[in-house]
C-alpha cells in the first residue's frame, strides 16, 4: 500500500483516494426467487463454480470518482514521477 498513486483520468490527483476492499462470497441463487440457496467457501465450491480471481483492492479517485484496479493508479503514479 505504500505506492505512489496518480489518477489516470483527471491526472492531477495524487493525494485523495478511497481504497475499496473486495471480499467475494460465493453463493448459489434460486433462479426464480433470487433467494440464496447455498453459500460456499473457496474450499467447498462445486465443479461448475469458478472461484473469484479479481483484485483484492480497487481504488477510487477522491477527486473525479474514477474506480479502477490498484495497479492502474500505481502504474500511472510511477510513470509520471
Amino acid at each position: 500500500m505504500s505506492q505512489v498513486y496518480r489518477c489516470p483520468n483527471c491526472k492531477t490527483n495524487k493525494m485523495r483516494f478511497n481504497l475499496i476492499q473486495q471480499v467475494s462470497t460465493p453463493v448459489k441463487k434460486d433462479p426464480n426467487s433470487g433467494d440464496i440457496v447455498q453459500q460456499y467457501t473457496n474450499e467447498t465450491l462445486d465443479p461448475f463454480h469458478i472461484p473469484y480471481k479479481g483484485p483484492d483492492v480497487r481504488v477510487q479517485c477522491g477527486t473525479c470518482g474514477l474506480i479502477e484496479d490498484e495497479k492502474t493508479f500505481a502504474a500511472f503514479g510511477q510513470m509520471n514521477r
